[in-house]
Protein backbone atom coordinates (compact mmCIF):
# COMPACT_ATOMS: atom_id res chain seq x y z
CA UNK A 1 0.00 0.00 0.00
CA UNK A 2 1.41 3.36 -1.01
CA UNK A 3 2.01 5.93 1.70
CA UNK A 4 0.32 9.26 1.22
CA UNK A 5 2.70 12.14 0.86
CA UNK A 6 2.64 14.84 3.46
CA UNK A 7 2.02 18.42 2.39
CA UNK A 8 5.67 19.39 2.92
CA UNK A 9 6.91 16.42 0.85
CA UNK A 10 4.45 17.18 -1.92
CA UNK A 11 5.50 20.84 -2.05
CA UNK A 12 9.18 19.83 -2.10
CA UNK A 13 8.63 17.41 -5.00
CA UNK A 14 6.67 19.97 -7.00
CA UNK A 15 9.34 22.64 -6.52
CA UNK A 16 12.16 20.16 -7.28
CA UNK A 17 10.56 18.85 -10.47
CA UNK A 18 9.70 22.37 -11.61
CA UNK A 19 13.27 23.59 -11.11
CA UNK A 20 14.71 20.51 -12.83
CA UNK A 21 12.36 21.00 -15.78
CA UNK A 22 13.33 24.66 -16.13
CA UNK A 23 17.02 23.76 -15.87
CA UNK A 24 16.63 21.04 -18.53
CA UNK A 25 14.89 23.48 -20.88
CA UNK A 26 17.66 26.04 -20.34
CA UNK A 27 20.23 23.38 -21.26
CA UNK A 28 18.34 22.08 -24.28
CA UNK A 29 17.34 25.42 -25.82
CA UNK A 30 20.83 26.50 -27.02
CA UNK A 31 21.33 23.07 -28.58
CA UNK A 32 17.98 23.18 -30.37
CA UNK A 33 18.57 26.76 -31.48
CA UNK A 34 21.97 25.80 -32.89
CA UNK A 35 20.40 23.02 -34.96
CA UNK A 36 17.63 25.31 -36.19
CA UNK A 37 19.99 28.15 -37.06
CA UNK A 38 22.30 25.82 -38.99
CA UNK A 39 19.51 24.89 -41.39
CA UNK A 40 17.61 28.19 -41.57
CA UNK A 41 17.74 30.77 -44.34
CA UNK A 42 20.03 33.76 -44.24
CA UNK A 43 17.32 36.35 -43.61
CA UNK A 44 15.87 34.50 -40.60
CA UNK A 45 19.27 34.20 -38.89
CA UNK A 46 20.65 37.64 -39.65
CA UNK A 47 17.46 39.47 -38.62
CA UNK A 48 16.89 37.36 -35.48
CA UNK A 49 13.55 36.01 -36.70
CA UNK A 50 14.48 32.58 -35.42
CA UNK A 51 13.16 31.58 -31.99
CA UNK A 52 13.02 27.80 -31.83
CA UNK A 53 12.05 26.01 -35.04
CA UNK A 54 14.00 26.58 -38.29
CA UNK A 55 12.69 28.94 -40.97
CA UNK A 56 13.31 28.81 -44.73
CA UNK A 57 14.92 25.41 -44.32
CA UNK A 58 18.01 24.78 -46.43
CA UNK A 59 21.11 22.65 -46.00
CA UNK A 60 23.58 24.68 -48.03
CA UNK A 61 25.76 25.33 -44.97
CA UNK A 62 26.10 21.59 -44.32
CA UNK A 63 26.65 20.90 -48.01
CA UNK A 64 29.53 23.36 -48.29
CA UNK A 65 31.04 22.12 -45.06
CA UNK A 66 30.90 18.47 -46.19
CA UNK A 67 32.68 19.47 -49.41
CA UNK A 68 35.46 21.24 -47.52
CA UNK A 69 38.71 19.26 -47.42
CA UNK A 70 40.09 21.47 -44.64
CA UNK A 71 37.11 20.69 -42.43
CA UNK A 72 37.59 16.93 -42.76
CA UNK A 73 41.33 17.32 -42.36
CA UNK A 74 40.82 19.14 -39.06
CA UNK A 75 38.28 16.48 -38.07
CA UNK A 76 40.89 13.79 -38.68
CA UNK A 77 43.41 15.76 -36.61
CA UNK A 78 40.95 15.95 -33.72
CA UNK A 79 40.31 12.21 -33.92
CA UNK A 80 44.08 11.67 -33.84
CA UNK A 81 44.56 13.89 -30.78
CA UNK A 82 41.59 12.38 -28.97
CA UNK A 83 42.41 8.74 -29.67
CA UNK A 84 46.14 8.77 -28.97
CA UNK A 85 45.87 11.47 -26.30
CA UNK A 86 43.29 9.52 -24.32
CA UNK A 87 45.26 6.27 -24.53
CA UNK A 88 48.46 8.03 -23.45
CA UNK A 89 46.83 9.98 -20.63
CA UNK A 90 44.82 7.07 -19.24
CA UNK A 91 47.86 4.79 -19.36
CA UNK A 92 50.06 7.27 -17.48
CA UNK A 93 47.31 8.01 -14.96
CA UNK A 94 46.75 4.32 -14.22
CA UNK A 95 50.46 3.75 -13.62
CA UNK A 96 50.77 6.84 -11.43
CA UNK A 97 47.59 6.11 -9.47
CA UNK A 98 48.64 2.50 -8.88
CA UNK A 99 51.98 3.55 -7.44
CA UNK A 100 50.44 6.27 -5.25
CA UNK A 101 47.85 3.83 -3.88
CA UNK A 102 50.57 1.62 -2.37
CA UNK A 103 51.46 2.30 1.28
CA UNK A 104 54.84 0.69 0.73
CA UNK A 105 55.81 3.45 -1.73
CA UNK A 106 58.70 5.49 -0.32
CA UNK A 107 57.74 9.15 0.29
CA UNK A 108 54.14 8.29 -0.66
CA UNK A 109 52.61 11.09 1.41
CA UNK A 110 54.96 13.62 -0.09
CA UNK A 111 54.15 12.57 -3.66
CA UNK A 112 50.43 12.71 -2.93
CA UNK A 113 50.83 16.16 -1.38
CA UNK A 114 52.66 17.53 -4.42
CA UNK A 115 50.00 16.03 -6.67
CA UNK A 116 47.24 17.84 -4.80
CA UNK A 117 49.39 20.98 -4.55
CA UNK A 118 49.34 21.34 -8.33
CA UNK A 119 45.55 21.59 -8.13
CA UNK A 120 45.72 24.41 -5.58
CA UNK A 121 48.54 26.45 -7.10
CA UNK A 122 49.30 26.45 -10.80
CA UNK A 123 52.67 27.61 -12.11
CA UNK A 124 50.86 29.59 -14.81
CA UNK A 125 51.01 29.63 -18.57
CA UNK A 126 54.53 30.98 -19.01
CA UNK A 127 56.35 27.98 -17.47
CA UNK A 128 53.99 25.63 -19.27
CA UNK A 129 54.65 27.39 -22.56
CA UNK A 130 58.41 27.18 -22.03
CA UNK A 131 58.02 23.50 -21.25
CA UNK A 132 56.20 23.02 -24.55
CA UNK A 133 58.92 24.89 -26.44
CA UNK A 134 61.70 22.77 -24.93
CA UNK A 135 59.73 19.57 -25.56
CA UNK A 136 59.22 20.64 -29.16
CA UNK A 137 62.98 21.14 -29.56
CA UNK A 138 63.60 17.62 -28.25
CA UNK A 139 61.01 16.18 -30.64
CA UNK A 140 62.53 18.01 -33.60
CA UNK A 141 66.00 16.78 -32.60
CA UNK A 142 64.87 13.15 -32.75
CA UNK A 143 62.99 13.65 -36.01
CA UNK A 144 59.38 14.12 -34.82
CA UNK A 145 58.15 17.11 -36.82
CA UNK A 146 54.42 16.53 -36.36
CA UNK A 147 53.28 19.02 -33.71
CA UNK A 148 50.20 16.93 -32.94
CA UNK A 149 52.43 14.48 -31.06
CA UNK A 150 53.65 17.40 -28.96
CA UNK A 151 50.10 18.12 -27.80
CA UNK A 152 49.48 14.41 -27.17
CA UNK A 153 52.62 13.77 -25.12
CA UNK A 154 52.93 17.06 -23.27
CA UNK A 155 49.34 17.00 -21.98
CA UNK A 156 49.51 13.52 -20.48
CA UNK A 157 48.65 14.32 -16.86
CA UNK A 158 45.64 15.58 -14.92
CA UNK A 159 45.93 15.58 -11.12
CA UNK A 160 42.20 15.23 -10.47
CA UNK A 161 41.87 12.13 -12.60
CA UNK A 162 44.91 10.51 -10.99
CA UNK A 163 43.35 11.12 -7.59
CA UNK A 164 40.08 9.51 -8.71
CA UNK A 165 41.96 6.44 -9.94
CA UNK A 166 44.13 6.30 -6.82
CA UNK A 167 41.10 6.37 -4.53
CA UNK A 168 39.47 3.61 -6.55
CA UNK A 169 42.61 1.45 -6.40
CA UNK A 170 42.81 1.96 -2.64
CA UNK A 171 39.35 0.42 -2.38
CA UNK A 172 40.47 -2.88 -3.92
CA UNK A 173 40.72 -5.50 -1.12
CA UNK A 174 44.33 -6.28 -0.27
CA UNK A 175 43.47 -9.99 0.10
CA UNK A 176 42.85 -10.25 -3.65
CA UNK A 177 46.24 -8.76 -4.42
CA UNK A 178 47.95 -11.03 -1.90
CA UNK A 179 46.27 -14.07 -3.44
CA UNK A 180 47.48 -13.05 -6.89
CA UNK A 181 51.04 -12.60 -5.62
CA UNK A 182 50.95 -16.01 -3.93
CA UNK A 183 49.93 -17.48 -7.29
CA UNK A 184 53.06 -15.97 -8.82
CA UNK A 185 51.67 -12.79 -10.39
CA UNK A 186 54.12 -9.99 -11.10
CA UNK A 187 53.48 -6.35 -10.23
CA UNK A 188 52.31 -5.59 -13.76
CA UNK A 189 50.05 -8.64 -13.78
CA UNK A 190 48.50 -7.56 -10.49
CA UNK A 191 47.76 -4.18 -12.04
CA UNK A 192 46.37 -5.48 -15.34
CA UNK A 193 44.61 -8.62 -14.04
CA UNK A 194 43.30 -7.38 -10.69
CA UNK A 195 43.16 -3.60 -10.34
CA UNK A 196 42.16 -2.59 -13.87
CA UNK A 197 39.29 -5.11 -14.23
CA UNK A 198 37.97 -4.16 -10.79
CA UNK A 199 38.08 -0.44 -11.65
CA UNK A 200 36.36 -0.43 -15.03
CA UNK A 201 33.83 2.21 -13.97
CA UNK A 202 36.34 4.80 -12.82
CA UNK A 203 38.63 4.10 -15.80
CA UNK A 204 35.70 4.63 -18.17
CA UNK A 205 34.86 7.87 -16.34
CA UNK A 206 38.43 9.15 -16.49
CA UNK A 207 38.65 8.16 -20.15
CA UNK A 208 35.52 10.23 -20.79
CA UNK A 209 37.07 13.22 -19.01
CA UNK A 210 40.28 12.89 -20.99
CA UNK A 211 38.48 12.27 -24.27
CA UNK A 212 36.24 15.34 -23.97
CA UNK A 213 39.21 17.44 -22.91
CA UNK A 214 41.20 16.37 -25.97
CA UNK A 215 38.22 16.70 -28.30
CA UNK A 216 37.51 20.24 -27.11
CA UNK A 217 41.18 21.19 -26.79
CA UNK A 218 41.83 24.60 -28.29
CA UNK A 219 44.30 26.89 -26.54
CA UNK A 220 47.51 24.87 -26.57
CA UNK A 221 46.69 23.36 -29.94
CA UNK A 222 46.36 26.92 -31.29
CA UNK A 223 49.63 27.99 -29.66
CA UNK A 224 51.82 25.00 -30.45
CA UNK A 225 50.59 23.68 -33.82
CA UNK A 226 51.91 26.08 -36.44
CA UNK A 227 51.00 24.07 -39.53
CA UNK A 228 47.44 24.86 -40.61
CA UNK A 229 46.98 21.34 -42.00
CA UNK A 230 47.56 19.94 -38.50
CA UNK A 231 45.02 22.16 -36.71
CA UNK A 232 42.29 20.27 -34.83
CA UNK A 233 38.61 20.95 -35.31
CA UNK A 234 38.21 23.53 -32.53
CA UNK A 235 41.05 25.64 -33.88
CA UNK A 236 39.61 25.37 -37.39
CA UNK A 237 36.17 26.51 -36.19
CA UNK A 238 37.72 29.43 -34.33
CA UNK A 239 39.69 30.52 -37.40
CA UNK A 240 36.55 30.32 -39.55
CA UNK A 241 34.70 32.39 -36.95
CA UNK A 242 37.41 35.03 -37.18
CA UNK A 243 37.09 35.00 -40.96
CA UNK A 244 33.31 35.33 -40.83
CA UNK A 245 33.50 38.34 -38.51
CA UNK A 246 35.84 40.08 -40.94
CA UNK A 247 33.96 42.99 -42.58
CA UNK A 248 35.65 42.30 -45.91
CA UNK A 249 34.31 38.74 -45.94
CA UNK A 250 30.85 39.90 -44.91
CA UNK A 251 30.80 42.52 -47.65
CA UNK A 252 31.20 39.89 -50.34
CA UNK A 253 28.92 37.30 -48.76
CA UNK A 254 26.18 36.40 -51.23
CA UNK A 255 25.18 32.91 -50.19
CA UNK A 256 21.77 31.58 -49.19
CA UNK A 257 22.81 31.03 -45.58
CA UNK A 258 24.25 33.34 -42.94
CA UNK A 259 27.82 33.11 -41.69
CA UNK A 260 26.43 32.11 -38.29
CA UNK A 261 24.72 29.15 -39.95
CA UNK A 262 28.07 27.93 -41.25
CA UNK A 263 29.55 28.09 -37.74
CA UNK A 264 26.51 26.38 -36.24
CA UNK A 265 26.74 23.60 -38.83
CA UNK A 266 30.37 22.94 -37.91
CA UNK A 267 29.50 22.96 -34.20
CA UNK A 268 26.73 20.41 -34.74
CA UNK A 269 29.06 18.09 -36.64
CA UNK A 270 31.80 18.54 -34.02
CA UNK A 271 29.66 17.24 -31.16
CA UNK A 272 28.19 14.22 -32.97
CA UNK A 273 30.92 11.75 -31.83
CA UNK A 274 30.49 12.80 -28.18
CA UNK A 275 26.71 12.40 -28.43
CA UNK A 276 27.16 8.94 -29.95
CA UNK A 277 29.74 7.67 -27.45
CA UNK A 278 28.40 9.18 -24.24
CA UNK A 279 25.23 7.02 -23.89
CA UNK A 280 27.35 3.85 -23.96
CA UNK A 281 29.50 4.92 -21.02
CA UNK A 282 26.92 6.95 -19.11
CA UNK A 283 26.14 3.99 -16.86
CA UNK A 284 29.74 4.00 -15.66
CA UNK A 285 29.82 7.74 -15.03
CA UNK A 286 28.03 8.13 -11.68
CA UNK A 287 29.38 4.82 -10.39
CA UNK A 288 32.92 5.76 -11.38
CA UNK A 289 32.84 9.22 -9.80
CA UNK A 290 31.44 7.78 -6.57
CA UNK A 291 34.04 5.01 -6.52
CA UNK A 292 36.88 7.44 -7.10
CA UNK A 293 35.66 10.05 -4.67
CA UNK A 294 35.09 7.86 -1.60
CA UNK A 295 38.42 8.71 -0.01
CA UNK A 296 40.15 12.05 0.22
Amino acid sequence: MKRRLEISELIFKIISYTLLTVFAICCLYPFIYTISASMSGRHAVEYNDLVLLPKDIQFDAFSEMFNSNMFWNSYANTLFLTFYGTIWEVGLSILGAYALSKKRLLFRKGFNFFLVFTMWFSAGMVPQYLNYIETKKVFNAIGIMDDKWLVVIAMGMAAMNIILLRNSFEGVPSEIEEAAIVDGATEMQVLTKVYVPMSKSIIATVSLFFGISRWNGYFWARQMISNGHEHPLMVYIRLRLEDYTNPEVMAGWNKTYATDSAIYAMIICSIVPILVIYPFIQKYFAKGVNAGGVKG
